[in-house]
C-alpha cells in the first residue's frame, strides 16, 4: 500500500498545482499520512481512518479561514464589461422584426432595444446588458431618438 499512497500523494498534488482551487490538497496531506502509517506498519483499516480524519479535519478547520483570506472575486469577461457603455445605432432597432444593430468600441454588435422601443439609426443608446451575442440598449437621456448629439 506505500506504493498506492505515493502515487495517490503524487497525483493530488498534480491536481492542486494544476487547478489551484484548494480542492486536493487536502488529499495530498490525508494521503501523506496514510503513507506514514502504513510505513510504520499500520494495516489498511488504520490507513483509511488516518487518510479520512487527516483529509476531514484539514478541509474543515483551514478551508474556510483560506476561503477568507483569498475571497474570490469576480472577474467580468469583455461581454461584461461592455454594460453601461455608450453606442452608436447603425442599423434601426425594432424588436419585432429582430433588426438592429450597434457600434459599440469598433465593433459591430447586434442589439435589442431593453425597453421595446424602436431606435433609429444615428440615435446615441447605453448598453444596458449582453444578452448571448447581443447587446440590450436604451436611449441615451439627452438623444432624441433619431439623430446623434455627435457628428462623425
Amino acid at each position: 500500500m506505500i506504493i498506492f499512497w505515493i502515487i495517490f500523494f503524487i497525483a493530488a498534488l498534480l491536481v492542486e498545482a494544476a487547478t489551484f482551487a484548494l480542492v486536493s490538497i487536502w488529499f495530498a496531506a490525508g494521503a501523506m499520512g496514510a503513507l506514514i502509517t502504513a510505513s510504520l506498519g499500520g494495516n489498511l483499516t488504520l490507513q483509511l481512518i488516518v487518510f479520512t480524519l487527516v483529509s476531514g479535519i484539514l478541509l474543515a478547520f483551514t478551508r474556510p479561514m483560506l476561503k477568507k483570506l483569498f475571497p474570490n472575486k469576480f472577474i467580468p469577461t469583455n461581454s461584461e464589461l461592455e454594460v453601461g457603455k455608450t453606442a452608436v445605432v447603425t442599423e434601426n432597432i425594432d424588436n419585432e422584426t429582430g433588426g438592429g444593430r450597434v457600434r459599440l468600441g469598433g465593433v459591430n454588435w447586434a442589439a435589442v432595444s431593453a425597453d421595446g422601443a424602436k431606435i433609429s439609426e444615428g440615435a446615441v443608446v447605453t448598453v444596458t446588458e449582453v444578452r448571448s451575442a447581443k447587446l440590450a440598449v436604451i436611449l441615451k437621456a439627452n438623444d432624441s431618438g433619431g439623430e446623434s448629439d455627435t457628428k462623425n
